[in-house]
């Protein structure tokens, strides 16, 4: 799963670049965490960097990575509640390598630059709180539209091609909004242990990704399944009754947050498999 013998390389290679601190890369390896995720089989070649968006609201810091010729479908990563990290990075580049021009925004660009939390995913929950406490569905729309309208300015974004999104835990409302923001360019949506997907009000995130024109797979946990057993049947009747396809699926045995590298309660084989669906939903609708 990891490649002991590169750790020190990627710390070196990270903390040069400003992504991670010393510190920042011990706390990760001394609690055992996984930074490297298993290869892509026949990985295409990539250009990465990072950039700066202009958006309504100031300027958003983000990374950008995409195959190094030609031109490929865009994705846009919402991440978690810790944000733009090294394991998001990786995320991201590992989609670019399976053919993506793939942006990973800093969500929280209007308090702070990335890194937004000190120790990555095990950076204590209250330290972040105020973070995802400042953002909401305006701002959620806000820089959907911002983001997908600088996707389309790349010359390694395939114009002709949908877009796709996913979220993770906060990002998934963002994801599912960014389908409403801009419907008529999003084709693709994917949620992992999405929080606050459902709610009581008529901008819940699920009513409102129901007015787009995408393919869905929502990813939900175990034990946010048990704490809100109705979400799921709520989304599939709310996609069911708009004809958007959905692929809805608990994973038993993950616990909230199973799919980042850097997280206590990453699980390999699930994150595995949930990856094998994205590329599945990618492939049938950015194609």
């Amino acid at each position: 799963m990891c490649d002991q013998d590169h750790f020190e390389e990627d710390r070196e290679e990270f903390e040069r670049l400003g992504r991670v601190t010393r510190k920042q890369f011990g706390i990760m390896l001394g609690a055992g965490i996984a930074m490297m995720l298993p290869r892509v089989a026949n990985a295409l070649t990539v250009t990465e960097s990072d950039v700066n968006i202009t958006t309504p609201d100031g300027t958003a810091d983000a990374y950008f990575v995409h195959p190094a010729s030609g031109t490929a479908p865009a994705v846009l990563i919402w991440p978690d509640i810790f944000g733009l990290r090294p394991a998001f990075r990786q995320m991201g580049k590992r989609l670019a390598e399976s053919g993506y021009s793939v942006l990973v925004v800093n969500p929280f660009y209007r308090t702070q630059k990335a890194p937004t939390a000190a120790e990555g995913a095990a950076t204590p929950i209250q330290q972040v709180m105020p973070l995802a406490q400042s953002l909401n569905e305006t701002t959620h729309f806000t820089d959907a539209k911002a983001f997908i309208a600088w996707l389309d300015t790349q010359p390694s974004v395939a114009k002709d091609k949908k877009v796709g999104t996913q979220g993770y835990c906060m990002g998934g409302p963002m994801a599912f909004r960014t389908s409403a923001a801009v419907p008529d360019r999003v084709g693709a949506v994917a949620s992992f242990h999405g929080g606050g997907l459902v709610t009581d009000k008529p901008n819940s995130p699920h009513l409102e990704a129901a007015r787009s024109k995408a393919q869905f797979l929502v990813a939900i946990a175990a034990n946010d399944d048990a704490r809100s057993p109705n979400d799921k049947t709520a989304i599939k009747e709310v996609f069911a009754k708009a004809n958007l396809p959905a692929e809805v699926e608990v994973y038993a045995d993950c616990a909230h947050g199973w799919c980042p590298p850097d997280s206590k309660v990453y699980n390999e084989p699930n994150a595995e498999k949930a990856w094998s669906r994205l590329l599945v939903l990618y492939g049938k609708a950015l194609s």
